[in-house]
């Protein structure tokens, strides 16, 4: 697991969290800070990031999902079982 913080400035604890919370929200949401984890009894408990920042760690995981895909199918690859371009268009065309 990559580290939770890169700097001393992205951890909060909790009490600090609900002290500040609108300031610390303006943060994130500005990507003034680019994460905050917040710490109870002095364990990570949860992380804050931007929603555009989440999303683009979504549309990164995808991307790589779809990467393993590939490198699986390319890998397993039995031309022997391959189908034509020609053949698959037939199979699927519309029949009106």
């Amino acid at each position: 697991m990559a580290a939770l913080l890169e700097r001393a400035d992205q951890a909060v604890s909790v009490t600090a969290m609900v002290r500040g919370f609108s300031t610390k929200l303006k943060e994130v949401s500005s990507r003034t800070t680019d994460r905050l984890v917040v710490f109870k009894d002095n364990e990570p408990a949860a992380v804050i990031v931007n929603v555009q920042a989440y999303q683009e760690m979504l549309d990164e995981l995808e991307d790589l999902r779809i990467e393993a895909t590939a490198r699986d199918r390319v890998a397993n690859f039995d031309p022997q079982n391959a189908i034509s371009h020609a053949d698959m268009r037939a199979r699927y065309a519309k029949k009106d």
